[in-house]
This record gives C-alpha cells, sequence and structure tokens, in this order.
C-alpha cells in the first residue's frame, strides 16, 4: 500500500490518479498520520464498496465500544444492572 502525503497529493494529482488503479489503495497522510483512503471505483462498484466500508466502520464501533467496557468495567455488569442504568437514564432524559 503506498503512502502520499498531502502535499504529494496536490502537487502530483495526475500521476495518482494513474497509479490508483494499479495500486488499488493509497493513504493520504497529513504530518505522517493516515487521514484518507484512496481506492478505485467504477458505477459497477460503488455500491459494494461504500457497503464493505460501512460495515467495517460499524465493526470498527463495536470493538471500541467493547474496549471501553472493559477499561470502564462495564463489561462484567448483570442484566439486572444493566436494565437498572437504561431505565436510570430514560428517568433522568425525561425531565
Amino acid at each position: 500500500m503506498k503512502f502520499i502525503s498531502v502535499r504529494d497529493f496536490k502537487n502530483s494529482s495526475a500521476t495518482i490518479w494513474q497509479e490508483l488503479p494499479e495500486e488499488r489503495e493509497m493513504v493520504i497522510t497529513n504530518n505522517g498520520k493516515p487521514i484518507a483512503l484512496l481506492t478505485p471505483l467504477s458505477d459497477k462498484t460503488l455500491e459494494d464498496t461504500l457497503s464493505a466500508v460501512r460495515r467495517a466502520r460499524a465493526i470498527n464501533a463495536v470493538k471500541l465500544i467493547q474496549q471501553q467496557s472493559v477499561e470502564n468495567g462495564t463489561d462484567k455488569m448483570t442484566l439486572e444492572e444493566i436494565n437498572y442504568e437504561i431505565k436510570m437514564a430514560r428517568k433522568e432524559r425525561k425531565k
């Protein structure tokens, strides 16, 4: 996978677009940190690619929630405790 700085992306965009189909994926970086992913698309692959990206985001969101739950110690809560927390949050929201 090729990494490209924002500056290189601005200065060499024509070359990057030509290389993209062969590279398959390129990561755009800013100050050495990834900020975007370029991947070739077509009318035929657009919906499938968007669906795959959205699915990957959802999976990552669930993993993050699970990790936070472990860090906060809430991963060991009983169903009764969970239901109580939900009840209290709803009660607080009604105020």
